[in-house]
């Protein structure tokens, strides 16, 4: 092993001296003296660059606001069926219960996490794999097959059958006290084990899901079990359907076959080959639900593949770095928006696989692609309908540049009937399973 170097007087007093002798630095830190670094390195370009204009529009309703809560996933993913809904029934405002998704969702994850927890029961809790299951334990976000495991087994209702309460809305507390009873469970588990009381885990296990169910009904409210349908339609003309029950709703309302969309993403590393498919270990929530995969691509393909759905009027679930180069206030996400390197003369630049391998950039965020601005048939800025309500950006609508979507784009939802021949044989090949803390493994919160 290489011995660590410590910082010597000598290196601090040439360091000083170069610094004070550079007179763009003394402005720089006057500068940031009254403002923030973004204000200074802010670049009035990058705004005139991105107008808020497209050549492919797709009409969508108002947005949503997932308010204090990580479940941008659910929101984005039932804007897009959502508007599947409406064009059947000339709906021109409509919202499904993102609050009946995310209890489910709450209550799956919990049982899949004390799966986990006993297909690991032999494991030492300070193994690597099972300190990851316990760091990250349960939490709001999600992946688009897991949205898809939950409507398939739970359906789908609207928003008015069961609407948003506080705690669904702001859910750290409520998220706490779960992930605290669930470590008691680990604890329990091995406990058990030790004392070869192995037998009495399953009613352990029973006692914490119920505890776990009633928390989620106290905070979300009990979900329906049917409800009244009712909607305006754009000839001003109601309806009213009564005794729907949720997984009527998804079959004779939606009418969509959730499995033919596919999960595309575009991972540059050297670990993921392009044209395969890939897992995460113990990334789920619905256990004998649909496995999260993905079907890793070049960027020119991904690109095609989310136009071409665009182009026939369908709108486009995405994940995304949106902690990177946003300015919110304008609704703009734009690497060349902040040029930090410019005014502090700092190396940062790094490649998309670099940033990948280093933890600098991850999935964080879904939002839904509604628009393309295309110069000679290529992309130049991208429309994104967002979940952070209407008073931010334009009524809650956002930009990026197509060299933004480039870095930071990491994954797209699209129907299989636009992959090519390639790509639907790799489609059908069996997914490399990736380990449980790999980038692609984040989840959109």
């Amino acid at each position: 092993m290489t011995k660590m170097k410590a910082i010597k007087a000598a290196d601090l007093k040439k360091m000083r001296e170069n610094y004070l002798a550079d007179d763009k630095a003394r402005i720089v830190r006057n500068a940031l003296t009254n403002n923030d670094i973004g204000t200074i390195s802010n670049s009035l370009d990058s705004t005139v660059d991105n107008p808020y204009i497209f050549s492919i529009d797709i009409k969508t309703m108002p947005v949503t606001n997932q308010m204090s809560s990580g479940r941008c996933w659910i929101f984005s993913a039932l804007n897009v069926l959502r508007e599947m809904i409406a064009a059947k029934y000339h709906i021109e405002k409509f919202e499904l219960s993102q609050n009946y998704i995310a209890f489910y969702d709450k209550l799956e994850k919990i049982n899949y996490f004390m799966e986990v927890m006993l297909q690991e029961k032999e494991t030492p809790l300070s193994d690597e794999t099972m300190r990851y299951v316990l760091e990250t334990a349960v939490g709001d976000g999600g992946q688009w097959d897991m949205l898809v495991s939950l409507v398939k087994k739970y359906g789908i209702c609207p928003k008015s059958a069961m609407p948003e309460t506080y705690q669904s809305s702001h859910t750290r507390a409520m998220n706490q006290i779960i992930n605290r009873r669930l470590r008691r469970f680990a604890a329990e588990v091995k406990k058990l084990m030790a004392e070869d009381k192995a037998d009495e885990i399953a009613a352990a296990k029973d006692a914490c899901l119920s505890e776990c169910y009633g928390l989620l009904c106290s905070c979300f409210g009990v979900p329906p079990m049917s409800f009244t349908f009712e909607y305006v339609d754009a000839k001003k003309k109601y309806h009213a359907v009564k005794n729907v029950t949720p997984l009527d709703f998804y079959r004779n309302y939606l009418k969509e076959d959730l499995d033919d969309y596919v999960g595309i993403i575009n991972g540059p590393t050297d670990d993921k080959p392009y044209y395969k498919m890939y897992t995460v270990k113990y990334l789920g929530n619905v256990v004998d639900g649909n496995p999260v995969s993905f079907l890793n691509l070049p960027m020119s393909d991904f690109k095609k593949l989310i136009l071409d759905q665009l182009k026939d009027g369908q709108i486009v679930w995405f994940g995304c770095d949106c902690g990177k180069d946003g300015k919110r206030d304008i609704g703009l996400w734009d690497d060349a928006h902040f040029d930090y390197a410019g005014t502090f003369d700092m190396h940062l630049d790094m490649t998309k696989a670099e940033m990948l391998d280093t933890r600098e950039s991850a999935m964080n965020h879904a939002m839904v692609l509604t628009g393309v601005n295309l110069d000679g048939g290529k992309p130049t800025r991208w429309k994104i309908e967002n979940s952070w309500g209407d008073k931010v950006a334009h009524d809650g609508y956002y930009i990026c540049s197509d060299t933004w979507f480039d870095k930071y784009v990491y994954e797209a939802v699209v129907h299989k009937k636009y992959l090519n021949a390639k790509q639907l044989k790799a489609l059908k090949s069996k997914p490399i399973e990736l380990l449980p803390w790999d980038p692609f493994g984040s989840l959109a919160d």
